[in-house]
């Protein structure tokens, strides 16, 4: 166990963490939500620190992130648990494992650094589960990644406090934030949490850091592909973000506690990014399916084709030092010279 940072000290003797909106209060023994934060008789210590469920190469736009070096590799890994509780989970077997014997591997922050550089990744994404839960061993793993020109990226439902947020984004340097829907009703009966710090999160990330921000929301049939939560969920991403914010609507496939639930039809998908556009989102794509035209990048000035996409192959990169070349318009993200070669790969590591 690793001594956690984000708790105080409750009058009656217990721990209370202020990673996340639940404020858990624990007693020596006693474990979180999430289950790998324990209370301890000085505060709270991460039991997973230093213990990974696994690694692997990935594209980078599978976290998904099509506008943070476009083609490039990313080192993926996660730990164990999670401070949601989707019934949806579609990572159910690493986020809602209660066994350490999910965490297969052991590597400290400059040994996974180290692993990155050795196998060329761009990009190192706390993934799988949520690193909130794990905020001190992805930032210390974060910073070991910085040092040797590693860009640390993190895939995230943002459900975090004020307060640790601060130092949690400061560290990286970009994220993808899962809005899992945009009713409380969807979060409280469905996540088991609420959907008000996660808005808070998004206006945080785009208002007041620099940190790379693009959103995920899977649209799960009869939960929250309804027209009019859609309405509502890109007026707040127009209104309230930037219409420049990548917005990624995702296909649901039945999994964990919703298997009876059908697939997501490709048509809800388009008709979602068509509602999107109509809100003025200029970057809207579509995830967990084939469709050219949700993976393709246009200019939002004159609608030139910039980045076309072929599942996570890249066919074509046109931008002219990060902007169209047809109207000189830049287009909103980080980009390098060329795009990576990575393509649809999956290499998993055997790291002991």
């Amino acid at each position: 166990m690793s001594p956690g940072r984000f708790f105080h000290l409750a009058d009656d003797g217990r721990a209370v963490c202020d990673l996340c909106p639940r404020r858990c209060a624990l007693r020596p023994g006693q474990r979180g939500f999430c289950f790998v934060r324990q209370g301890t008789a000085d505060g709270i210590a991460l039991t997973t620190y230093g213990r990974s469920s696994g690694f692997c190469i990935d594209p980078i736009e599978k976290k998904p992130l099509n506008h943070f070096y476009p083609g490039t590799s990313v080192l993926s890994f996660g730990t164990a648990g999670c401070n949601l509780g989707c019934k949806f989970c579609q990572n159910w077997n690493i986020s809602k494992a209660r066994h350490m014997d999910q965490l297969q591997a052991r590597q400290g922050p400059d040994d996974i650094a180290a692993l990155a550089a050795a196998h060329d990744c761009t990009s190192v994404a706390f993934t799988y589960n949520d690193p909130v839960i794990f905020a001190e061993y992805a930032i210390d793993t974060a910073a070991a990644c910085r040092a040797r020109g590693i860009h640390p990226v993190a895939v995230s439902a943002g459900y975090i406090t004020a307060e640790a947020r601060t130092e949690f984004f400061a560290a990286m340097d970009a994220v993808n934030i899962d809005l899992k829907a945009f009713t409380q009703d969807f979060y409280r009966h469905l996540c088991l949490g609420d959907l008000e710090p996660v808005k808070d999160t998004l206006r945080y990330l785009v208002h007041e850091t620099d940190v790379w921000t693009e959103i995920t929301t899977l649209l799960i049939p009869g939960q929250n592909d309804d027209e009019a939560e859609l309405h509502q969920l890109c007026t707040f991403v127009a209104e309230e973000l930037s219409g420049e914010v990548p917005l990624h609507f995702s296909a649901f496939h039945p999994d964990f506690r919703m298997g009876d639930t059908p697939a997501t039809p490709v048509s809800t998908l388009r008709r979602a990014r068509a509602i999107a556009h109509e809100h003025g989102l200029r970057h809207v794509y579509l995830g967990n399916v084939h469709d050219h035209d949700g993976d393709t990048t246009t200019c939002a000035g004159c609608g030139e084709v910039l980045i076309e996409r072929d599942w996570y192959n890249i066919l074509s990169h046109r931008l002219d030092d990060g902007a169209c070349p047809s109207c000189g318009q830049r287009l909103a993200g980080r980009f390098s010279a060329r795009a990576g070669t990575f393509g649809r790969r999956r290499v998993p590591l055997r790291v002991l």
